[in-house]
């Protein structure tokens, strides 16, 4: 039952609320109150929360990239499964004897990381330029011809959802209220991140549209030159027949 199930089974529930002022009448007003309320918590825990999880399949030698757009100074973890296909189509519980390498490039594709992993485990890394990443997948298994398939779990937690606050409370000796105040000043950097990333994603937007107004605009005065040039030939070229036929 995912977001978007969620958010359109709250809507078809308030729209059977929203009939005519005839029907309408015999709906308490609380209950309306109470779907609007409903529909805007899901709508904040689907949209608010940056992570994702999903599974795919994968033969041997073949690879699976993803991007992922993400602020400068952002820490990205992958947590991954393997699972080996069994001849009756079923899958392993586990890949034993399987790897997964993964490759991570920034926007400027630059390699961040390249390494080999474990069938199942985890991997992090920080984005040092603002813009899309792209992580790429593919098993360590050197056979090229009659390769298994397997289904690989990839979930990603993306900024201050990245951290571990019980590891990090523990470590730093931190209390209820300290974890709490860490939780916080991480949420306040993501903000931070996130609208310096905006600013970013604004200012190249301008660029690229001040640069394709000035383009249009070039191109305009140069076609009105062109057909200044044209009709100038052309009546130069007309007079000159009428000229040679003693017309005028």
């Amino acid at each position: 039952w995912d977001c978007a199930t969620a958010w359109l089974t709250v809507w078809r529930a308030t729209a059977s609320s929203s009939q005519p002022a005839v029907l309408r009448a015999t709906v308490p007003h609380g209950r309306m109150r109470a779907f609007t309320a409903v529909a805007v918590f899901v709508a904040a825990v689907c949209v608010v929360h940056p992570a994702s999880g999903l599974y795919f399949h994968i033969q041997e030698a073949e690879t699976k990239c993803f991007i992922e757009e993400v602020p400068d100074e952002t820490m990205i973890v992958g947590t991954y499964k393997t699972q080996a296909q069994n001849p009756d189509g079923t899958y392993m519980a586990s890949s034993p004897g399987f790897g997964i390498h993964v490759e991570i490039t920034d926007p400027n594709d630059d390699l961040i990381m390249s390494k080999d992993y474990e069938a199942e485990g985890r991997f992090a890394f920080t984005s040092h330029e603002p813009g899309e990443h792209t992580i790429c997948m593919h098993t360590n298994s050197s056979r090229w011809f009659g390769g298994r398939t397997l289904r690989v779990h990839l979930g990603l937690e993306i900024g201050e959802h990245a951290n571990d606050y019980e590891t990090i409370a523990k470590k730093e000796k931190l209390n209820a209220l300290e974890t709490r105040l860490y939780q916080l000043v991480s949420q306040v950097k993501d903000i931070s991140n996130e609208q310096s990333y905006q600013r970013h994603r604004e200012a190249t937007f301008r660029e690229i549209s001040v640069s394709t107004n000035n383009r249009v605009v070039y191109w305009s005065l140069i076609q009105g030159a062109i057909l200044i040039l044209t009709a100038f030939w052309q009546v130069r070229h007309l007079r000159g027949f009428f000229e040679a036929k003693k017309i005028v």
